[in-house]
């Protein structure tokens, strides 16, 4: 069997969408990661997972118990995966902030310098560290545009967001050190301020003030789901390297656009970022599987990308040869499941993957009488999605493991081929 590249090779799994897998379901999904050869997990929860100390986090929704955790985490010891918490300690936390005492800076990120945040990062911290063996923790903090921008503004005026985001960072910093925990953070924040917001940017000198923000021993994980290029990755892993050669890099297999999965596009985006990953000695990669607007689209949808991947990362690139291993380990052909990506291909994406549409959720959900995305429709797709839907039941018939994500796709297909036009008919 050839040898994995990297040191580490995952997937995060989202579970913050209002669809946090079963603990018998994710030890399934493990299973298929650990044959492919993936050797951690991360698991993002913004809020679902139980904390000491705070009865309303993650309240009535179906956040994961001490318990549970603590058997998932004993479970992918058990077959050679990491279990990784990655939660959020500054953004993205607005669900549990509805109801909380602890006082937001804004509606959607915690107030930096208030002792009240710290108190619940203890608790957050202290509740992880008995759940799970690893000392590794993805604490976040992405997307935090707004940050010093609303009650700590009214309280301390202006500060530069990168002088806060050190403050906040130092806090953690010492109560992570209780816990023995080596931190990683989303990258985004110490880009933005001098980038105009963009985060990507071609090949160039991080401003040494930036560099000096990130505390020695915290580690940039650069995410990028989009680019299609090459030299797109390697300049801003380049950029990277500046901040220290341990860097992790987040790629994305795409399962948030709608009810089906965009295989072809992630192959698009990751197979340049595998390649510059491989080029600048990045140790440890893994692909986000988000979840937008509810989990909508199953997990084992881009189980031919991930497989696909895991092939490439191992040095395998002979397309027959991934194509047959794919079969031989999940039973079902590699272009029967690549089905699922047709949904949204047949009309909006075209049949090439160079850019990804979701014609499959907006043509079901949109109003008939409405008509504003009409002129995306194209003619005799109609036809084509009748077509798709008996290829997809008949793939469902042979593949009993899989028939309901196969099934659920044909029915989608069959709707479509009424719907899809049905505003201009």
């Amino acid at each position: 069997m050839a040898k994995m590249k990297f040191e580490k090779f995952g997937v995060m799994i989202d579970m913050s969408r209002n669809s946090v897998m079963t603990v018998e379901a994710l030890k399934r999904f493990m299973d298929a990661l650990a044959k492919m050869g993936y050797n951690c997990v991360f698991l993002y929860t913004e809020d679902t997972y139980e904390v000491d100390g705070e009865p309303y986090f993650g309240y009535m929704r179906g956040r994961y118990t001490k318990e549970e955790m603590k058997e998932i985490d004993a479970y992918g010891e058990k077959i050679g995966i990491e279990v990784i918490p990655c939660i959020q300690t500054l953004a993205h936390i607005a669900t549990f902030m509805r109801w909380s005492k602890v006082p937001g800076d804004t509606p959607d990120i915690l107030l930096v310098g208030d002792e009240r945040t710290y108190e619940l990062i203890d608790h957050m911290f202290a509740t992880l560290s008995e759940c799970f063996k690893t000392r590794r923790l993805h604490i976040g903090m992405d997307e935090a545009q707004m940050l010093g921008k609303g009650l700590y503004h009214m309280r301390h005026g202006y500060e530069d967001p990168n002088i806060i985001i050190k403050k906040h960072l130092d806090r953690i910093l010492e109560i992570a050190a209780k816990y023995g925990y080596d931190l990683m953070l989303w990258s985004d924040m110490f880009f933005r301020p001098w980038t105009n917001d963009g985060y990507y940017t071609k090949k160039t000198e991080v401003p040494k003030e930036y560099i000096d923000a990130l505390p020695k021993g915290v580690i940039p994980v650069y995410w990028d789901y989009y680019h299609t290029k090459f030299e797109e990755y390697d300049d801003m892993m380049y950029n990277h390297k500046q901040f220290t050669k341990d860097f992790w890099f987040a790629g994305g297999a795409w399962t948030w656009t709608g009810y089906m999965p965009q295989n072809g596009f992630t192959l698009t985006t990751m197979l340049p970022a595998l390649e510059a990953a491989k080029k600048n000695k990045t140790k440890n990669v893994f692909f986000t599987m988000w979840g937008d607007d509810g989990g909508e689209c199953s997990r084992w949808g881009v189980l031919p990308s991930l497989f696909y991947l895991s092939e490439v990362a191992k040095g395998n690139t002979d397309e027959e040869k991934i194509k047959t291993r794919f079969k031989q380990k999940f039973g079902v052909a590699y272009d029967d499941f690549m089905l699922l990506d047709q949904l949204d291909r047949v009309a909006g994406g075209g049949e090439g993957s160079h850019r990804y549409a979701n014609p499959s959720k907006y043509a079901l959900v949109s109003d008939t009488f409405n008509g504003w995305l009409d002129y995306t429709i194209e003619p005799n797709a109609a036809q084509r999605y009748e077509e798709l839907a008996e290829k997809l039941a008949a793939v469902a018939k042979k593949s009993r493991r899989y028939a309901p994500l196969f099934n659920e796709a044909s029915k989608l297909a069959s709707v479509l081929a009424v719907k899809y036009d049905l505003g201009l008919r």
